[in-house]
């Protein structure tokens, strides 16, 4: 079992999640960009299997390895079914079906998942009631800062937003299963390795068998382009630092990435596209910060220390009187 993970996070976990929800905010552009020409399980291997490439060779080019042990193996297979294979494969098939926008909101239920899922499956990641009004408060934030229209579809597409859900589901699995690699004493980067390897080993036969790709047309540069920046950024920079902080935070802080997704894309949008800012955006940042603070524990510690500040103030206000 691994270790006990850190509840609140330092400056240092938050500015590699800010980092990671940058980089997966850019996978829903991305993904959207690939689907429109090529099928989401050949999406997918191309994701992972570029991704494997570059993460082995940058592990070898800094003197590692990659590990021997069966048993790690097995769990990198298990990993790469449950966060890779899985998940993407219903986030890139639910795309063809619903818009981004509503995908990236049903993404970020991911959280509530998590929160459900580590209270039964560990000891140290327990549900609290603060946590659970946080989510609540942070998936009002990504539909405030997104928009209500976004929600127009809900209902429609069933199977399409079925498999959204399933995908944070398994997502918020995955995250705890992870946890494992640490008292494994792997390394962030070869479990990124590792993982993405498997993900391309379980993908092969499957897009050989339905997809068939070489009868499909030839994509894009636009197509291919937006391959490899999902296999690169999207993939192998991002589940680097994902592993990395959920080492030292937690299944359920890492996931908070799903709220902050939104929140990057905006705000690239803003400084990058010089899109304006809308009173909804900072209303729905507003609410996602609050909710990041409640799981966190930042925000019920400081109310419980506003609660002890005051008790105090009025218990020697009362002594003075006397």
């Amino acid at each position: 079992m691994a270790g006990p993970v850190a509840r609140r996070m330092g400056a240092s976990e938050w500015f590699l999640l800010l980092a990671l929800s940058v980089l997966w905010g850019g996978a829903f552009f991305f993904g959207k960009v690939a689907v429109g020409e090529l099928p989401p399980l050949t999406v997918v291997l191309g994701r992972v299997s570029l991704a494997a490439v570059a993460l082995v060779a940058v592990v070898h080019a800094l003197g590692g390895r990659m590990p021997r042990d069966l048993r790690v193996w097995g769990a990198f297979l298990v990993m790469g079914a449950i966060n890779n294979v899985i998940p993407f494969s219903l986030i890139f098939w639910g795309q063809t079906q619903i818009a981004s926008g509503l995908a990236s909101i049903l993404n970020a239920t991911t959280p509530l998942f998590a929160v459900v899922f580590a209270h039964v499956l560990t000891r140290d990641e327990r549900m609290t009631p603060a946590r659970l009004v946080g989510v609540a408060v942070g998936i009002g934030g990504v539909v405030a800062m997104i928009g209500p229209q976004a929600l127009d579809g809900l209902g429609t597409d069933v199977l399409a937003q079925a498999a959204c859900l399933g995908a944070s589901a398994v997502y918020a699995l995955a995250g705890i299963y992870g946890r494992r690699f640490k008292a494994m004493g792997v390394p962030p980067l070869v479990i990124a390795a590792g993982q993405v390897t498997c993900s391309s080993v379980l993908m092969l036969p499957l897009v050989l068998l339905v997809d068939r790709p070489w009868t499909l047309a030839m994509p894009s540069p636009a197509a291919w382009g937006a391959l490899v920046g999902l296999a690169l950024a999207c993939t192998a920079l991002a589940y680097v630092i994902f592993f990395r902080v959920l080492a030292t935070a937690g299944a359920t802080n890492l996931l908070l990435v799903t709220f902050l997704i939104p929140v990057s894309a905006i705000l690239l949008g803003t400084l990058v596209l010089g899109e304006r800012l809308e009173p909804r955006h900072f209303v729905g940042m507003a609410l996602i910060a609050l909710g990041l603070a409640a799981i966190d524990g930042r925000l019920p510690a400081a109310l419980r220390s506003l609660a002890g500040w005051g008790a105090g103030a009025r218990a020697t206000g009362g002594q003075g009187e006397e």
